[in-house]
């Protein structure tokens, strides 16, 4: 446990070796496991404290770039996404690639579960967002506009799973019906493009990250 009195230099430790830039990181149900993703093409399931590699992932053709675990208790499955345009699900257990998905036309930036499990969403520099349904095996809705041109760079969900949050290049977020895949409003406020954004565990926030240094939280 870390604590703003403690001399944080000696709990560093490192874990992750890929041969080149780690681009995503999550640790699993467990604290003594993080998972990585990679511009090597890979993903890789490590041991915290030993640093040694439990599990590798191959199956990408480019970089990862984003990553999400299943929701669900059982929690042995993730989702990845890259520049090669597709996301794959994983079986953290074996290694092997359990399903498939395309329908980008440019690269995955970032990848969520819908809360229940059963789907996923993707967000990309197509300008578009995808929403997967891992039991039917095909997309089901995608989220874009003829006027929507720039990349979108994050999501998340509502705690419900009826909206979702994406962050765009534009510098705007976009909140989508998750079911109708119509525009429900925009937050504009930042000076740059948003990065990154997270829903509060409470669902009563949206916490927004930018390239003009700043934070926002919507509520």
């Amino acid at each position: 446990m870390l604590n703003q009195e403690e001399d944080l230099s000696s709990k560093k430790r490192a874990v992750a070796m890929h041969t080149s830039y780690v681009s995503c990181c999550t640790f699993t149900n467990s604290d003594q496991q993080i998972l990585t993703g990679s511009g090597d093409s890979t993903c890789a399931l490590w041991d915290v404290e030993s640093g040694q590699l439990l599990q590798s992932f191959h199956g990408h053709d480019a970089d990862v770039m984003s990553l999400d675990l299943s929701p669900s208790e059982a929690c042995h499955t993730f989702v990845s996404g890259g520049c090669d345009k597709q996301a794959l699900v994983w079986d953290m257990r074996n290694g092997q690639c359990v399903q498939s998905f395309e329908g980008h036309q440019s690269d995955i930036n970032a990848i969520r579960f819908f809360p229940s499990g059963d789907a996923f969403a993707t967000a990309s520099d197509d300008a578009t967002c995808r929403l997967y349904d891992l039991r039917a095996d095909r997309e089901i809705n995608c989220y874009g506009k003829e006027s929507i041109i720039f990349g979108a760079t994050s999501l998340d969900f509502s705690l419900s799973g009826r909206l979702l949050f994406a962050g765009y290049n534009d510098y705007s977020v976009n909140i989508w019906d998750t079911l109708k895949a119509n525009r429900l409003a925009m937050l504009n406020g930042h000076e740059n493009r948003v990065s990154c954004l997270c829903i509060s565990p409470d669902g009563t926030a949206l916490c927004t990250g930018s390239w003009d240094y700043t934070l926002r939280i919507w509520a």
